[in-house]
């Protein structure tokens, strides 16, 4: 995936003073809006600094499948009330 540097914004209205309205519309909703979403990995580190495992190299545990069953054995049960 490539990234793109961002220009100035009076660029990019100079820009798209070429581009045709229908082209504009659609590359313009594309570009997100606001905070980004948390990913699944933000959602397992916050799940072990629940546990109290915040500090874990988790992606090696992952790799052992019954450590990371018991361990996420554990999380499950902090879900139940």
């Amino acid at each position: 995936m490539t990234t793109f540097l961002i220009p100035h914004p009076q660029t990019v209205s100079n820009i798209f003073t070429y581009v045709p309205p229908q082209i504009k519309n659609l590359i313009l909703s594309y570009i997100p809006l606001g905070r980004p979403r948390c990913g699944w990995v933000d959602n397992i580190r916050t799940d072990l600094q629940e546990v109290g495992c915040g500090y874990m190299d988790w992606i090696g545990l992952a790799q052992d499948r019954d450590r990371w069953r018991t361990l996420v054995s554990a999380v499950m049960n902090l879900w139940v009330p």
